[in-house]
């Protein structure tokens, strides 16, 4: 089968696009985990595949480079509204996505940004899921040779955060993938490696499990927000992450307690590939 696909980024963290509207695809899982390989395939953090949906505009699939589902992306979302929309495949100018995490709902930002409502952070520990009580805020966990104080929130998907001191200097790789799949996490999960640059900036580098080290993550970007509120790192409401690929802007809304994200997307080339 023959099959075309669009490449995308949202701050370097890039996917390739497929529209299966129309057709089926057996196998899908393991013909992308091939695809995403950057040497054999065509290479990408995520794959996302547009479908049809019975209670929203449209159904957005996930796929990690290995292969693995998961259950939302930030970034991801936002590149897939930006690809509805110049294909005006929607007039709307606020979608409503159908998503592993629920209806999300992106929507046009001006400067050609996107603003995604990123719902409501999921704070209780067995919900997120982690194998604790309650909230898990700045609670020690031995790491290897560290103990580092984790901070743990779902957005949709499953987030463990760490505050250091310095981000750039901080070896992601070497703990995050034993972060990612502690016996605590059943889902295994995302780990975002903080600074803390002002009251109102922060500094991250995100660990996604299944894909290793990113240049952005959009919903890990938006718990790193909550996770500063949560440790009193920051009292303010809307702040910048830094990323290696770039700035996002997230505001945690005291009013309706939902989390906004705004950002970029960006469409690279498209293409053709057998399957």
């Amino acid at each position: 089968m023959k099959l075309a696909f669009t490449k995308m980024h949202g701050l370097g963290n890039d996917f390739i696009i497929i529209d299966l509207r129309e057709k089926r695809v057996s196998n899908l899982a393991g013909r992308l985990k091939g695809l995403g390989d950057r040497r054999f395939g065509i290479g990408f953090d995520q794959a996302i595949v547009l479908k049809k949906s019975r209670k929203a505009d449209f159904k957005m699939e996930i796929y990690n480079s290995d292969g693995s589902q998961v259950e939302m992306c930030g970034n991801g979302i936002r590149c897939l509204a930006d690809y509805i929309w110049k294909r005006r495949l929607s007039k709307k100018d606020v979608l409503e996505i159908e998503t592993l995490a629920g209806i999300i709902r992106p929507r046009r930002a001006s400067g050609g940004l996107v603003t995604v409502d990123m719902g409501e952070p999921i704070l209780d520990a067995p919900l997120i899921p982690v194998k604790l009580k309650g909230e898990v805020i700045s609670k020690s966990v031995k790491v290897l040779d560290k103990t580092l104080k984790i901070t743990c929130v779902s957005m949709g998907n499953p987030h463990c955060i760490v505050f250091v001191k310095n981000a750039d200097k901080f070896d992601v790789e070497k703990y995050g993938s034993v972060l990612e799949k502690m016996a605590i996490f059943p889902n295994r999960i995302n780990v975002e490696f903080v600074e803390v640059l002002s009251k109102s900036r922060l500094k991250m580098r995100v660990w996604e499990r299944g894909a290793g080290e990113t240049l952005a993550c959009g919903t890990g970007a938006s718990a790193a927000v909550v996770a500063a509120h949560l440790a009193n790192k920051t009292n303010k409401r809307t702040l910048t992450v830094e990323l290696l690929g770039g700035e996002l802007k997230i505001k945690w809304d005291k009013a309706d307690k939902r989390v906004y994200m705004t950002g970029p997307s960006k469409e690279v080339f498209n293409g053709f590939v057998d399957l």
